[in-house]
């Protein structure tokens, strides 16, 4: 078994190899003077196992070639089996056509990740369940529920806790964290979207009063919908609003959002590599998540099972 990466997350990709003990595969991904990307594997991989870990987050598209080429260079060089570890896979919002002549190029990168050789995929809260369809090779969808379960009872568990879905699509998502706490209560967000990155809250579903409020999702991008959903939480009596997000994109004015915003903490995973404003802020915290990916892909080698960890 070999691990290697790109350019994307290295520090998620050497605290894999750290938990597996095993070194990163020697390589380098560089770019030419016209931005072309070049790839080239200093080690001999030919019938090896080899595991590509590239989170395909911002720039997507850089990282997302970058990932591509990897599997290429390596399918060229006769590797045995080819797993993209795409913790946090880019284009998942587009799983669907939302209206007319419009693509859905969730599919599109599962069909170029399948063309370019990958053998499988394994990936964390995939944003819709249904991508895993979009894949015609085998697909992991790791969950950071037991992850953020642990963090919430250890920080949390002797308070009035109350699971919080932003929007009602979430509620499968936070049902199952909702369970891992020992059935919390349930409390649901019900919000319009007027135009993508931008929602109004309307009301909340459940009553939050003195209730340390845990909101659940898979990705903050803008942080819009998020920052009204705690400003609604507490003005409907919540003693406290933490959010649990998976996916930290955080894009444009999101961390400023996040500081100034009613959250008490947001806290991320590391499938994406934060940025240098999201590491001051001191309302963000960095769960890793690199034990979960580490033990997920040992038992891929192994031939055992996946679904176990999450039993």
């Amino acid at each position: 078994m070999k691990i290697m990466s790109g350019n994307s997350n290295l520090p998620l990709a050497r605290a894999i190899a750290g938990y597996l003990e095993l070194p990163l595969t020697d390589a380098a991904v560089r770019r030419f003077a016209d931005e072309e990307i070049f790839v080239e594997i200093h080690e001999n991989v030919r019938g090896e196992d080899v595991f590509v870990v590239q989170p395909t987050s911002y720039p997507v598209n850089d990282n997302l070639m970058e990932l591509l080429i990897c599997i290429d260079a390596l399918r060229r060089a006769s590797a045995k089996r080819i797993t993209a570890v795409v913790p946090y896979f880019g284009y998942a919002r587009q799983d669907r056509k939302p209206g007319p002549r419009t693509p859905i190029s969730a599919k599109l990168v599962a069909n170029l990740l399948t063309e370019a050789g990958a053998d499988r995929v394994l990936s964390v809260d995939l944003h819709a369940g249904q991508i895993q369809g979009f894949f015609d090779i085998p697909t992991d969808n790791l969950f950071a529920a037991p992850v953020m379960a642990a963090d919430i009872q250890a920080r949390y568990g002797d308070q009035s806790l109350m699971v919080v879905s932003p929007d009602v699509g979430g509620v499968v998502r936070a049902r199952a964290l909702a369970k891992r706490l020992d059935n919390a209560p349930l409390s649901i967000v019900d919000k319009r979207r007027d135009k993508p990155g931008q929602s109004e809250v309307m009301n909340i579903i459940g009553d939050v009063k003195g209730r340390a409020c845990i909101l659940i999702d898979d990705i903050i991008d803008s942080g819009g919908t998020l920052c009204n959903a705690a400003q609604a939480l507490m003005d409907e009596g919540a003693a406290s609003v933490t959010a649990y997000i998976t996916h930290g994109v955080l894009s444009g004015a999101a961390v400023s959002r996040v500081t100034n915003s009613a959250l008490k903490e947001l806290v991320i995973t590391d499938s994406i590599m934060p940025t240098e404003a999201a590491k001051a802020s001191d309302k963000i915290r960095i769960l890793p998540i690199a034990p979960l990916l580490g033990e997920a892909i040992r038992r891929i080698a192994d031939e055992s099972s996946v679904s176990s960890l999450f039993d």
